[in-house]
């Protein structure tokens, strides 16, 4: 059997019409929006809770939206409990992508992804957005664009 291919490029920078854009570049791309959280400033600690329903992925993406931030930890638990911490410690600007994170191992369910972060003085609140590259073909996995309670968690 052959390596799978890398991903594509993360999601691009977001524009005006931030929600209509997201799920418009779901819909055409092999990324999935995965969820979303707001950084009110400070230190701050999330979960995006992902599962099963949400399928598959070989790669995840962060995108920084209407603020700088600052990302301290990173840690992604699969389906069968293990963990993962990828070197994420940076400083996103605004509007910005990470690179590419592949994921250990073959395609795999991501049961929850928790974060560490806090805004840079002086910024606004931020939006992180949790991307992850479907291992599925979009064309035959039937619901992306859709809500299926994605992108649509906990907001501070």
């Amino acid at each position: 059997m052959q390596p799978a291919a890398p991903p594509p490029a993360p999601p691009p920078p977001p524009r005006r019409d931030d929600d209509r854009s997201d799920r418009r570049f779901d819909r055409k791309s092999d990324w999935d929006k995965l969820g979303e959280r707001w950084v009110q400033g400070g230190v701050d600690r999330d979960t995006i809770a992902v599962g099963k329903k949400d399928g598959t992925f070989r790669a995840i993406a962060i995108v920084v939206e209407h603020s700088a931030l600052e990302m301290f930890d990173l840690v992604i638990t699969f389906g069968d409990g293990t963990t993962y911490s990828p070197n994420v410690r940076a400083v996103f600007g605004k509007d910005s992508a990470s690179r590419v994170i592949d994921l250990p191992g073959d395609a795999r369910f991501i049961k929850k992804v928790e974060f560490r972060y806090g805004n840079l003085p002086g910024g606004g609140k931020a939006q992180v957005e949790l991307w992850g590259y479907d291992a599925r073909h979009d064309d035959r996995d039937g619901r992306d664009g859709k809500k299926h309670g994605r992108g649509h968690g906990k907001h501070h």
